[in-house]
């Protein structure tokens, strides 16, 4: 089984040949138009190599799977070409560990293609650029992080998103593992059937929204600290955190 490369794109040939190095994927390359050997499994050309490359092989006799890659996105192209390889597409599945600063993996089947470590800011972008193309994908949320969990839920309204139970989705972490334990819980999590969810409602405890009332303190050059009110509207996702500080040092104007 082999991955052939057939293009005379200059910038897709090194986006691809070095995601595919990256993976210890077996692969060689031909020149578009070329026959393609016996144990190609997958062609990855790009949209201008059809002509050439259509010349050079014939769709009857072989059963390689062509894979038509964009130059500014090579992994997906390798991903697809992965995922044909293990006999199937795979269902895109992304599973989220919320926190200020949540675990994302992205998975197709079994596999784990990709995984992020990011701040909840972006979140939102990052989820939505790898389910883009997906067939029928699945966003699933662990259910731990309440107020940041509700607030994704919400960012990803026009996103299949189910919320999971996340109890025991965190793992032991191992020497040498630190800082790994909120991408292997995205992994657990995206492992787990949850329940389907259209929003998420979540009434902060005093204790969440003084936990938003420090870090406004911990951000403020004054070192000022905004009130119970804008506390809440910043839980229920009305306003930033740095929207409502801005209120608050402009004495509530704007409420």
């Amino acid at each position: 089984m082999t991955v052939v490369v057939a293009t005379e794109n200059f910038e897709l040939y090194h986006g691809v040949v070095n995601e595919l190095r990256d993976r210890g994927v077996t692969f060689t390359t031909v020149e578009p138009g070329d026959d393609l050997p016996e144990s190609a499994t997958v062609l990855i050309r790009a949209e201008t190599d059809a002509d050439e490359v259509e010349t050079g092989v014939d769709e009857v006799e072989s059963d390689a799977r062509t894979v038509v890659a964009d130059p500014e996105d090579p992994r997906r192209a390798v991903e697809e070409a992965l995922a044909f390889m293990r006999g199937g597409e795979g269902r895109t599945v992304v599973g989220i560990d919320p926190g200020t600063r949540p675990g994302i993996a992205v998975l197709s089947g079994d596999l784990v293609v990709a995984a992020f470590h990011v701040p909840l800011a972006d979140v939102t972008e990052t989820v939505r650029q790898e389910i883009a193309d997906a067939v029928d994908p699945v966003v699933r949320i662990g259910d731990g992080a309440r107020l940041q969990g509700a607030q994704l839920v919400r960012e990803l309204e026009d996103a299949p998103v189910e919320l999971v139970d996340e109890t025991g989705t965190t793992p032991y972490l191992g020497t040498g593992a630190r800082g790994m334990g909120d991408v292997l819980a995205a992994v657990n999590i995206a492992r787990l059937e949850g329940e389907r969810v259209e929003g998420r409602e979540v009434e902060p405890t005093a204790g969440e929204l003084k936990v938003i009332q420090n870090r406004s303190r911990q951000r403020s050059d004054e070192n000022r600290e905004i009130d119970e009110e804008l506390a809440r509207r910043v839980a229920a996702g009305d306003l930033t955190l740095e929207e409502a500080m801005d209120e608050h040092r402009n004495g509530g104007e704007d409420r």
